[in-house]
């Protein structure tokens, strides 16, 4: 059974976790999933919008900190961190429509995923939480696609509380396009792909990437870089801080 499930209908397509198992949390099996799925989409200049969705009714817990634990380590724990990086660049870089049906939860990792929508319908008891605050690492992926779409102040409320913010949150900050009962955050996402998929695709293609290139005006992966680099250098700057005091 596939990691991720790509199923592609007249001019839109589903793009489903599928480790409904494990709350679509993600590992090395996901990662090389959706990164083939994602260039095939590129290729298919039929699609015009993408519904990101979970199966099982949740859309993401996050990274599988089981798998990543396992012994003897999984062969693909090494080239995680580079695969991972390469499936952001291409969520960025995409000219299709992401449409996130964001059920029960979307979780750190999983909040990054969410957070990489053109548009978000939210159940109403749905929560994004971005929690990596607490335990004591860096979040450079979720505060990469906030601050390629939301100001510093949403930017600090979803990053530096790191809570969980529940759908009317979501929906007041700008995050969340819509809310809908929890039975239907399916149905409505495919329902706005379906509406988007009746457009000219050349349209469609051509005021999406004009929105992300007068936003980032620099190649996605500098933009996904930055923030990543951003949390080095001020590790190597607090090393060499303490270095110099000591001495």
């Amino acid at each position: 059974m596939t990691a991720v499930v790509l199923d592609i209908h007249d001019g839109w397509a589903e793009l489903i976790l599928n480790r409904p198992e494990r709350k679509n949390a993600i590992e090395g099996t996901l990662a090389q999933a959706m990164h083939d799925a994602l260039r095939q989409l590129a290729l298919d200049d039929a699609v015009r919008a993408v519904v990101l969705r979970g199966e099982g009714g949740a859309f993401c817990s996050g990274l599988d900190v089981k798998a990543f634990g396992a012994e003897p380590a999984p062969e693909w724990k090494a080239g995680f961190p580079v695969l991972w990086a390469a499936v952001h660049n291409q969520l960025l870089a995409s000219r299709k429509v992401l449409v996130v049906a964001l059920e029960r939860y979307a979780i750190n990792g999983g909040a990054a995923l969410a957070l990489a929508a053109d548009l978000m319908v939210c159940g109403e008891g749905a929560f994004l939480q971005v929690g990596e605050i607490g335990i004591g690492m860096a979040a450079p992926r979720n505060a990469a696609w906030l601050a390629l779409r939301h100001s510093e102040a949403v930017a600090a409320r979803v990053c530096l509380m790191g809570d969980r913010i529940g759908a009317a949150d979501l929906l007041r900050l700008g995050i969340a396009t819509e809310v809908v009962e929890d039975g239907a955050v399916v149905a409505r996402a495919q329902a706005i792909a379906k509406a988007i998929a009746a457009f000219p695709a050349h349209s469609v293609q051509a005021i999406k990437s004009g929105m992300r290139a007068a936003t980032m005006q620099m190649p996605p992966e500098q933009w996904m870089d930055a923030c990543a680099k951003a949390d080095l250098l001020d590790r190597q700057g607090a090393i060499s801080h303490v270095t110099t005091n000591k001495s």
